[in-house]
């Protein structure tokens, strides 16, 4: 392990894409995406879903060396405790007083991040990593870590008319069935609207935040991992895994996130956006105007569409 904070952290509203990043980050040299780790104890040590391997996380060899390293093992008791913690000094309204460096309950921040920055460390340890990839996405979570962390941020963004008319579909998650949460193409806009505005304040108050576009990406995969790989100051490699638009991709130890962190081999890069009435369209539009424009979308083309 060469880097003493070895994290990039992957943030944007969820359905913008950030999953199939951490997986193309993941298959650089050196480099180990973990899922969403602001759900490891809900998910992995509470609920023992499957781990990106297809292994219960309490019988992945990767997830329990890893508890091993950083606490002696995991405990559910911690399971508890830290979700809780979270409760009360990671949440989206309490990003303005972070945005401002105001944050209150110090003590438990600094044990809250204390948490995570052992679990990277370990994860990177294990994994004979140089860094790690969390996909935890949330502006909330990042805040917290660049209070205290040095940060590296990926920010996904993606046309909000898609990524409401994702939120809208109706998915079940393989790991348990369970339905995924929907959301109206208005509290999308939200917050679509909320958590990009948070990540480009994050990005003036000097942390080191690299913007990539979902659309771009899925245009032109390699140029736009080359470019990202160097911005972040990772080894590219020769991009073998990534042919056309396709990538070839390997076994991940990830915690949670799109069911996409379970694919494994020959996996197309294409967008296929769900549609989306009319008239949720242009309200959608509306209500994300600024951004939407600051971003090089346009008012009424497809999803994606550069000026």
């Amino acid at each position: 392990m060469a880097d003493a904070q070895p994290v990039i952290f992957v943030g944007g509203l969820g359905r913008s894409g950030s999953t199939l990043i951490e997986r193309l980050l993941g298959e650089l040299p050196g480099v180990a995406p973990l899922g969403e780790v602001v759900h490891l104890w809900d998910r992995g040590v509470r609920a023992d879903e499957p781990c990106g391997c297809g292994q219960p996380f309490s019988r992945c060899p990767f997830w329990t060396k890893v508890g091993e390293h950083a606490f002696g093992q995991w405990r559910q008791s911690q399971a508890g405790w830290l979700p809780s913690l979270r409760m009360r000094v990671d949440r989206t309204r309490r990003l303005p007083a972070l945005a401002l460096g105001l944050p209150s309950r110090e003590a438990e921040l600094a044990e809250y991040v204390r948490s995570y920055s052992r679990i990277y460390a370990a994860a990177a340890e294990v994994a004979d990593a140089r860094v790690v990839v969390d996909s935890s996405k949330h502006a909330s979570l990042a805040y917290c870590l660049a209070s205290i962390m040095k940060l590296r941020v990926v920010h996904v963004v993606r046309d909000p008319r898609a990524v409401a008319a994702s939120w809208r579909r109706r998915v079940r998650r393989p790991e348990n069935g369970r339905p995924m949460t929907r959301w109206t193409p208005a509290r999308t806009a939200v917050h679509w609207l909320a958590q990009n505005l948070a990540f480009e304040i994050l990005r003036r108050r000097g942390v080191r935040v690299v913007r990539v576009r979902h659309e771009d990406l899925l245009r032109d995969p390699r140029t736009t991992v080359l470019r990202l790989a160097a911005r972040l100051g990772l080894s590219a490699g020769g991009l073998d895994f990534l042919d056309g638009r396709h990538a070839r991709l390997g076994v991940a130890h990830t915690v949670s996130g799109n069911p996409m962190r379970f694919s494994v081999g020959p996996v197309g890069l294409r967008d296929r956006p769900a549609p989306l009435p009319r008239a949720q369209r242009w309200l959608v539009t509306t209500l994300t105007l600024p951004l939407l424009l600051w971003y090089g979308y346009r008012l009424a083309r497809s999803p994606g569409a550069r000026r």
